[in-house]
Parts: C-alpha cells; structure tokens; sequence
C-alpha cells in the first residue's frame, strides 16, 4: 500500500517540483516510505503537526489541501450562514507557512466559503482573537508552534474562538480522508476570490482591535507607572510572530524600557540561534541574557515562534540566570493576583482559577488559602476554554486565570488560546510588583515557598518516532492499566486515575472518575506526596511524563524529581 502510494505521488503532475525531488531522494529509502505512505497524518482537536516532506504522514501541501476540503464539508454541511460567516486565516514564520496558509484560502474560496486572510505572519492568540471579533464560524492557523524548524502544522479554531471541539474534528478528518483525488483538490486564484468579494484582507485592523484588548491585562496601572520606568527588560521573539505585536503592546501596557533581541527578531524560518524554539529550553535564553548582562536587565522574557507560549529566565543573587519552569510562572502570577485582589479590596470567593491535570497544584493550593475556586481539567487548552463557557453561560463564577504547566497563560477571555502577550504583561507586573518591595522576581518566588511550601515538577518527552513507536506507546499504556504501579522510587502508591477508564483508586476501593471526556492519561498519587502522569502526545510521537514532587527546599525536590523520572523510564524499559 505504502508503494504504490508512493509510486502515485512521484507520477502526479499537480505536486510543486521540491517535493518531487524529495520523493526521488528521500524514496532511495524502502523505510522513509513506509514511514511517510504507511499511515496518514493524524488529526485531532489540536490540529495536525509533522515532518516538512511528502507523504501521506506529513506536512506538505496535499495533507493540508484535504484537511482544508474537510473544512469546506464541515462549513458545507452547517449550511449558507457557516459559508457566509467564513474562515480567518494566520500562520507563522516557519517554511511554506504562507504558501500553506494561501492554498487554504484558495481552497476555501473556491467552496464559496468567505476568507479573512492576514497579510502577513500573526501570533496564534491574535488568530483566535480575530474569529470572535470578525465573527467567522472557524480559523486556521499554520504553525507547528516550538517544534525544529524541520515541522510545520495546522490548527482550526471553532467559532469561539477555542480549538475545535472533537466531534467536528472528526468530521473535518473523515471528510478529509474520503476524498477520492487528494492529489488534485479544485482552488481559485487570490485575485480572483477578491473579485468575488470571497477574499478580505486583514491586518492593522485586527491588530488595533486586540492591542486594545490588550490594555484590559494589567490591574493595578498606579504601581505600574512608578516601578516600570525603572525596570530594564529583555523580550525576544525567537525568530518568530511575536515580533509584529511586542513593541505596541508592551508600550501601551506602560512598560516602556523594552528591549528586543536582535538576533533572535530576524524572521528566520531555519531558527538559527537555538536548535528547538522552545522557551522552556535554556539554549533560547543564551542571546538574551548576554543582552541582559550587557544592559543590567535582570529578566528576559521569550515567546516562541507563534506566540502562544511564554518563558521567563530570572537572574538569582549570585548573578546568574535560571529558567523558570511554566509552573514557576503561574506560581507567581497566580499569587500576585491574589494578592493585588486582596490588597484593593476586590477579592471574592467567585473567582476560579483552571489548569491542567499535570500542572503544578501549587497555585490550587495558594487559591484555596484565599478561598476562591479551582478547577482542574485535561490538557489543552480548549478545556480551560470550556470551562470559561461553563462559568459564563452558567454564571458558575468569575474567571481570573488558566494555565498549562506547558507555558500557556490566558486571564482575559477575548480569545480563547493560551497567549503570550497576555502573559508577557502579566509577567511584568509581576515584577513591577517586587521591584516596588525592593525585591527581584527570584527572591518572590522564594517567597512563595517559604509560604506554601517548596515544589517542583519536572517533565520529560519520551520520544518514540515512526509507526512502531505509535504501538509502543499503545503497548506502554495498556500494561500499565493491566498492571498499575503499586510503588516506585521506593515509596507506595495510595492513588492513582485512569481518564480512559474513566475510573480512579484510592485505598483499594475504585470509584467513578467523573467531570473528565475519555483520554489516553494515567495519574499515580505517592505516600510522599508526589504525583506521576503519563500521557501520550496529541501532536508529537512522544509519551509526555510529569512528575511533581514536595521538599523542605528546591534543590531536595528537583533531585527526587528527577530520580522519580529516572526510575519511571527504567521501569518502562527505556533506560536508567
């Protein structure tokens, strides 16, 4: 099957002629074959995401083309008004991501479906901005968001503004699939989907309209004004979509002392100064704190290629520069916001604040020493999206923050994605607020600890390319609801949570696991208050381990952090 796929492709005459010299090259290879017209390319609620090259398993303009025909039935099917409200499309600064992002809008148009397509790269958050404020009934977004410069992606976006709920996502997917010549998907040219009035370009008017959003961030303007004049930061874009808004937001959030990383604001799709554009690796951070150094900065602030995640590297007493973890900064914002709710007198047991099942439960428990809500939900965002329609429409409670351990943040909800700007604000007044105190952000964050108590969560990737790694993370899953953890590490297992199952365990005795959809994740809880979950990836071929530990100091819990991870693999079989 694999072959003769293959063979089908490297005889089309509709393919661009890079990607056939990449069928003739990379085909020498009976394995590559197999690998890329093996299977075809997943698709789910988070979209797609893979390897730049042909093949039914990757990213190249055929998968994206029949994706896009699945919309096109999706939009069909919900009839005229859905062809009328229309799709708004963005995309990135990696390879072909606006020949990606102009081939769905051709395809779109071609349906007689209205397109808003941004005239140049735009952050992620802005895209999901931009479908509640245009009003379309779906988005696009190109992007393979941290991932090497070797991958690409495509996410869709419901009319919400959130990802797209499951059951849509299945009907774009078989849609897709059933199409009989995928090779050859009917487009329109751009000019002439303008001449219909099917194509609308958009740009500064969006911009202006979620950089005014944007003013809504911060909370307390008076401390703002004082401490920022004499803060000195460092923001890099990281080569990517961050730079086309950074410099209005930040400025008109009263954060003027900005300064960006040169090398790392090149639009460069190869990622040249990092080998992952991926803010939670220290390697992003090397240009910035040398900026930082020669400026006197004392933080620097990255947002990764599509700007829906941020990361943050603080300097300590000694000088030196550490990477926060995404928990470390939803630790610090989630307590400063507390505090400032406190503080003005504003502070009410309504407020939730929503995460992840595999995220710190630090912040859960400094919201619950103030007595307002916590909910936590699986991982993506779409649920803490979910959970924000829940609190509206519900009038269940109001809002304050969500965020996932991955370095997503979202506090106001006129988009419904994790946002980077959002949290770069958020970020800074943060540290506004401790340098008001005489204070870094490092000596808050001991602070917290000396609150609360010390914690610390680690994640690792455990990756597992190629189709046989799809059944080896089938295969690890499966043993272990056949056979569970009873101890590791040398301590006991009181607990553990099957979300597949849909069922958990505490003490012996099993009980319904209810408020979750099904999904592939494991949670073990420790006699020493540890927590392990295994989850495998929706959008990369890796099962994701998260392990959170206590301490009586940081040091002690990253080492049992680690040493719970190291025994994790070897008790999987995939090393010390």
């Amino acid at each position: 099957m694999a072959n003769a796929e293959y063979k089908n492709w490297l005889a089309a005459t509709s393919l661009p002629s890079y990607l056939h010299s990449q069928l003739e090259e990379l085909g020498k290879d009976e394995a590559w074959i197999n690998d890329a017209f093996g299977t075809d390319i997943s698709f789910g609620t988070a979209g797609m995401r893979g390897l730049l090259e042909p093949g039914t398993n990757r990213i190249n303009v055929v998968t994206i083309g029949r994706v896009t025909a699945g919309l096109a039935e999706l939009m069909k099917q919900a009839g005229d008004a859905a062809k009328k409200a229309g799709v708004v499309i963005s995309y990135d600064s990696r390879y072909y991501s606006r020949d990606f992002a102009e081939l769905a809008a051709r395809i779109l148009g071609h349906e007689g479906i209205k397109v808003y397509l941004f005239d140049s790269l735009r952050p992620t958050p802005e895209l999901s901005f931009a479908i509640r404020y245009l009003k379309t009934y779906a988005g696009i977004m190109i992007t393979a968001s941290h991932n090497a410069k070797q991958y690409n992606g495509y996410k869709i976006y419901g009319e919400d503004g959130g990802q797209m709920p499951p059951e849509k996502a299945a009907i774009v997917q078989n849609a897709a699939l059933s199409i009989k010549d995928q090779l050859n998907i009917p487009t329109s040219s751009l000019p002439e989907l303008a001449d219909a009035k099917l194509l609308q370009w958009v740009g500064e008017d969006v911009d202006q309209a979620y950089l005014e959003a944007l003013k809504s961030i911060n909370v307390n303007h008076e401390m703002i004004a004082k401490s920022a004049p004499n803060m000195k930061i460092v923001y890099t874009p990281v080569h990517g979509t961050g730079k086309m808004i950074y410099e209005r937001a930040f400025k008109q959030g009263g954060f003027t002392n900005v300064t960006i990383v040169p090398s790392q604001a090149i639009l460069n799709p190869e990622f040249p100064t990092t080998i992952k554009p991926n803010p939670e690796y220290r390697d992003v951070f090397d240009a910035g704190v040398e900026l930082a150094n020669e400026i006197g900065a004392d933080f620097i602030v990255a947002t990764d290629p599509d700007a829906d995640r941020l990361g943050a590297c603080v300097r300590k007493p000694d000088g030196n520069f550490q990477v926060l973890t995404g928990n470390q900064i939803a630790t610090l914002i989630s307590n400063y916001l507390l505090v400032n709710l406190k503080e003005s007198g504003k502070l009410e047991s309504d407020y939730e604040i929503v995460t992840s099942v595999v995220s710190s439960s630090l912040p859960l428990k400094i919201a619950k020493s103030y007595g307002i809500q916590t909910k936590q939900v699986l991982t993506g965002f779409k649920y803490i999206g979910e959970e924000i329609d829940h609190l509206e429409k519900d009038h269940a409670g109001k809002f304050l923050m969500g965020f996932e351990e991955s370095y997503g943040y979202l506090f106001k909800t006129f988009n419904r994605d994790k946002d980077a700007m959002q949290g770069a604000l958020m970020f800074f007044e943060v540290a506004a607020y401790y340098a008001s105190r005489n204070m870094s952000v490092f000596d808050g964050l001991q602070e917290i600890w000396q609150k609360y108590g010390t914690s610390c969560e680690i994640t690792k990737a455990i990756e597992m390319p190629g189709l046989d790694g799809v059944a080896k993370m089938k295969q690890i899953m499966e043993e272990l609801r056949e056979k569970p953890f009873t101890e590791l590490n040398g301590h006991k297992v009181v607990g553990y949570e099957d979300y597949l199952l849909q069922v958990k365990h505490h003490d012996g005795q099993e009980e319904a696991l209810v408020g979750f959809p099904k999904s592939d994740v494991l949670r073990f809880f420790f006699d020493d208050d540890t927590w392990l979950a295994l989850r495998p990836s929706g959008t990369e071929p890796v099962i994701k381990a998260y392990v959170g530990t206590i301490s009586a100091s940081y040091d002690e819990a990253e080492k049992l952090a680690e040493d719970y991870q190291a025994t994790l693999a070897k008790s999987l079989g995939l090393g010390k």
